[in-house]
């Protein structure tokens, strides 16, 4: 296998925009002690260690049901964090929510029950995708420029779902297998990139 690739250059950028994310995160929670910082660094966190095991294991990885479960923390864990800080209103429902997102992927993942899979990975994928897009965009007191977390929230909604279509031997529009081996690792970066410009935004403000 080789770890000189272009792919790998890309995931390798990404992990260190990750490990600087996770930083900033960790300093502001230091000081507030807020949970919606845990949060987001969840989902970084899992972001992080995804990309390193693509690095070194391939993205044959993709296809494995225990690798679909635990990416499934990244919109999880930013969407929770949003709804956290942001809407406190909704923040525990939407904590049922995920939870309940989370345990059915794996469940129907793990043990490859395929109808329920092919309904609750592009579900609640779907759904995290969406409050991450829209929840910064609709949240009052967020400080100029968080909407580029959106510009994350929707690059992570057509990714993930059109990994999960994939997965399920189906595809999204033009997303065919080869077009998603191609583009996934720079939308990854890009990915990345805007949730840095944004929450770097807000935690400034």
């Amino acid at each position: 296998m080789h770890l000189f690739t272009l792919n790998n250059l890309f995931l390798l950028l990404t992990g260190l925009v990750c490990i600087y994310l996770l930083w900033r995160f960790y300093s502001r929670w230091k000081i507030e002690k807020k949970l919606y910082d845990l949060y987001y660094s969840m989902g970084i966190l899992v972001l992080l260690v995804s990309g390193l095991l693509l690095i070194f294991l391939g993205m044959g990885i993709l296809a494995s049901p225990y690798v679909l479960t635990v990416a499934s923390l990244i919109p999880l864990g930013i969407s929770m964090g949003i709804v956290e800080q942001y809407f406190s209103r909704w923040k525990k429902a939407y904590k049922w929510f995920a939870t309940i997102g989370f345990l059915a992927i794996a469940v129907f993942s793990i043990a490859q029950i395929d109808p329920g899979r092919k309904i609750s990975v592009p579900l609640f994928h779907g759904a995290a995708g969406l409050v991450t897009f829209l929840g910064p965009l609709l949240a009052k007191k967020a400080p100029k420029g968080f909407w580029w977390v959106s510009i994350g929230g929707l690059l992570i909604g057509l990714g993930g779902i059109a990994l999960a279509f994939l997965a399920n031997g189906a595809q999204l529009l033009f997303f065919s297998a080869q077009f998603v081996q191609l583009i996934l690792t720079p939308l990854i970066l890009l990915m990345t990139l805007a949730f840095t410009f944004g929450f770097v935004k807000d935690i400034k403000g």
